[in-house]
């Protein structure tokens, strides 16, 4: 099979688009099939030495106020490099600005889209503008409603989607990397790195931008015996780092290290309200972590509250202080959460979701060819 990805980020790029759309390349290309990525540009040239198929960069320009995001201008290389592959499928990461002339160039071929909602753009403008909810999902629906098949990665996306009149949805979460996350990780010198008198670690893992609501620690961090610890990057560092005085920041992080800090945690914390999936859920339960995470999006599908974590009310920093205050004062109940959640996360491999994916793909080219005939 010929699939080109057309996704919105992908690396250098730490996001969940860009992690996804490189774990679909290399899934397909490990099962014999010839994909092919179209991205935005970045600036580093060497960028794709290490990509598992060939990538077509788009000419691109960062976001205002976040670099860390770039976005594609329009270019005919999109289409241009769908009909060189010869496609018999395009894959939509995430589509909004590359996606649209992804979608675009596969309706003037002819050829199967498959478009994945990974993005809450609408929340996004509310939190970015205060307005504008209406044009985003105007501008999903331009995407997803001509799509043959829309891959929603959480039960809140899939009702999301069907409340906005967008049809022909199903249900594809996403693989965790359990032999790289493991609790065996955790390193005690590390630790006493991070915690030097012995101080309970909870941490942030993800980017650091208004949507994601790390302020919202600020109290939990005030508990006695206890250390934040932050890991990421993006435009909201400089607040948050006078927001959370005593909070460790450790920057980006990713592959070996990222999991070494994961598994040195004693607690995960996420914060923002806004996730359709929430990728790093899976990693901190995976590396044996209890969860505390807003009720909201994703995390609704990933946290199963009283057994591998709690889930507290969306923006409620009482409620997310007296959660983690409760996971400190109890060792054991830390430990029977996180054994629950690596157990819960165990069959959740790249290779099982990629394998489902797949199936997706089968099952929108037979339908095409049905049709046709």
């Amino acid at each position: 099979m010929r699939v080109v990805i057309v996704t919105e980020s992908f690396p250098p790029d730490v996001n969940g688009v860009a992690h996804c759309a490189l774990q679909t390349a290399r899934h397909l290309t490990r099962r014999g099939h010839t994909p092919l990525v179209i991205a935005p540009a970045v600036a580093d040239p060497a960028a794709d030495a290490d990509a598992p198929c060939a990538v077509v960069r788009v000419p691109s320009l960062p976001l205002p106020g976040y670099p860390q995001v770039r976005v594609a201008l329009p270019s005919r290389r999109v289409a241009a490099a769908i009909a060189a592959h010869r496609a018999d499928l395009v894959h939509l990461a995430g589509p909004f600005v590359l996606g649209v002339r992804g979608m675009t160039a596969a309706a003037r071929l002819g050829i199967p889209a498959v478009a994945v909602y990974q993005t809450d753009l609408a929340g996004y403008a509310r939190t970015y503008v205060g307005t504008g909810e209406a044009a985003a999902w105007r501008r999903l629906r331009t995407v997803h409603g001509v799509a043959d098949r829309t891959l929603a990665p959480s039960s809140s996306a899939a009702r999301d989607l069907a409340a906005h009149g967008i049809d022909r949805v199903r249900l594809w979460g996403r693989g965790v990397d359990t032999a790289r996350f493991r609790p065996e990780l955790r390193d005690d010198a590390l630790r006493a790195e991070l915690a030097p008198n012995g101080e309970l670690l909870v941490g942030y893992v993800g980017r650091l931008a208004p949507e994601k609501r790390v302020d919202l620690l600020a109290g939990a961090g005030s508990l006695p015996g206890v250390r934040l610890v932050v890991v990421g990057d993006g435009p909201s560092e400089p607040t948050l780092r006078g927001a959370l005085p005593d909070a460790r920041f450790l920057g980006r992080r990713v592959g070996d290290d990222l999991a070494r800090i994961f598994a040195s945690l004693d607690v995960f914390a996420h914060t923002g309200p806004l996730e359709t999936f929430c990728q790093t859920v899976q990693e901190a339960m995976a590396s044996g972590l209890p969860v505390v995470a807003p009720a909201a999006g994703g995390p609704l599908d990933l946290v199963d509250h009283g057994r591998t974590g709690l889930l507290v009310p969306p923006g409620d920093p009482e409620a997310l202080r007296t959660a983690v205050a409760g996971l400190a004062a109890s060792p054991a109940l830390r430990a029977a959460y996180g054994r629950a959640g690596r157990a819960a996360v165990e069959g959740r491999s790249w290779e099982a979701l990629g394998d489902e994916l797949i199936g997706h793909y089968t099952e929108v080219l037979r339908e095409r060819t049905a049709v046709a005939a």
